[in-house]
């Protein structure tokens, strides 16, 4: 019986070490030849891990890996290191070297929206708040204050708990307002369940914050619910 082609390939991919592949093939060299943007994904975290085993090479390791994220980046990046540790050849090190890769692009990506970026949509507030709550397993409230055109002064964070709630202070929000003299705040906070739907706890506090900012003649102009992928507008959503 004739086998697939591809089946003799990555079994002997699978089995041959590194350094007896074709110099064109292997992560380091390819990048050295060719540059990043040439490497898969699974290429450039076998770099990361440096090492397979003598049963499997790094990149067949890290193929598997990420077909286990269902090849996707952002469910990788959610992972700890108990869940990488799970997969036959990763230890705790190298769990850890793959999760401080991708903190690092994270927080670049966090880097890239500089302060004083202008909020004219809800839509602007999730782009600029997205980096802070990407793959996070547990709820935190942000704020985001605003000058008088619209630009961001800053985001701060004003709590932080667990998988389905967390509290919101408002002399603590009015307070860090205040001291950083903003012209309006945005509120911001995540589900980590991914259902975007407000509580009638979320209705409340934000009822709550407009009623003291308009008597503080500070503003709350829109409190945001948001996931890794989306978001939602108690304003645009006329719920408030």
């Amino acid at each position: 019986m004739a086998y697939p082609v591809f089946l003799f390939m990555e079994n002997y991919e699978q089995n041959v070490s590194i350094k007896a592949w074709a110099e064109a093939d292997r992560p380091r060299e390819k990048l050295l030849l060719h540059g990043r943007r040439h490497l898969s994904n699974a290429e450039l975290m076998a770099i990361l891990i440096g090492s397979g085993s003598t049963k499997e090479t790094s990149v067949a390791l890290t193929k598997r890996i990420l077909n286990g994220c269902g090849n996707d980046l952002d469910v990788l990046g959610q992972m700890t290191v108990q869940d990488l540790v799970k997969f036959r050849g990763i230890g705790e090190a190298k769990a850890m070297v793959i999760i401080s890769a991708l903190e690092l692009s994270r927080r670049r990506n966090e880097l890239s929206i500089k302060e004083r970026f202008r909020i004219i949509s809800s839509r602007d507030v999730f782009e600029y708040m997205k980096p802070v709550y990407e793959d996070l397993h547990h709820e935190e409230f942000w704020i985001v204050l605003l000058n008088r055109a619209n630009r961001v002064i800053s985001k701060q964070q004003i709590s932080k708990g667990g998988q389905s709630g967390t509290v919101a202070d408002p002399k603590i929000i009015f307070k860090v307002a205040l001291e950083q003299q903003a012209a309006s705040i945005v509120l911001t906070h995540n589900h980590p369940s991914g259902n975007l739907k407000p509580s009638q706890e979320d209705l409340t506090i934000t009822k709550k914050l407009m009623a003291a900012g308009k008597m503080l003649d500070l503003p709350v102009i829109d409190h945001l619910i948001m996931t890794s992928k989306s978001f939602y507008s108690l304003c645009d959503e006329g719920v408030v």
